[in-house]
């Protein structure tokens, strides 16, 4: 529904798959930050204020790198709905991509068009998922 909404407020270009993954993954990555940083060793963070750490230190040096397990891990799981969010806003309207490959050979049923479009997605899904692996 939302992917159909962006469309008609930002046309069939880019921005309307950009606002469909944005929306999909915004809260499970700020969420999991959140909480990443919520997780923080308070004693960690009380000796380095004892020691003279400002709030920009502090973050910047503690609650930062602490919570980037978290956030790397949301990112890591976060990828797929943004793949998903993308082929969606470009099967709802585009003017290019993958998801109107998909459309265009759903309309015209040809199955081959619609599985090799769907191999393209896995693939591309498998390598940006062995990618995030490695980082």
């Amino acid at each position: 529904m939302l992917a159909s909404l962006f469309v008609i407020w930002f046309g069939l270009g880019l921005s309307s798959k950009v606002a469909t993954a944005v929306v999909l993954v915004v809260f499970a990555v700020f969420f999991n930050a959140f909480q990443g940083a919520r997780e923080v060793d308070r004693n960690l963070v009380n000796n380095a204020r004892i020691l003279g750490a400002s709030r920009t230190q502090v973050l910047t040096s503690i609650v930062v790198p602490s919570a980037m397990s978290w956030i790397f891990a949301s990112l890591h799981a976060a990828f797929g709905f943004a793949l998903i969010g993308a082929v969606v806003g470009e099967y709802a309207g585009a003017d290019k991509g993958l998801g109107l490959l998909i459309a265009n050979a759903q309309g015209t049923f040809d199955a081959a068009g619609i599985y090799a479009g769907m191999i393209i997605i896995t693939v591309i899904a498998l390598l940006a998922e062995w990618l995030l692996t490695l980082l």
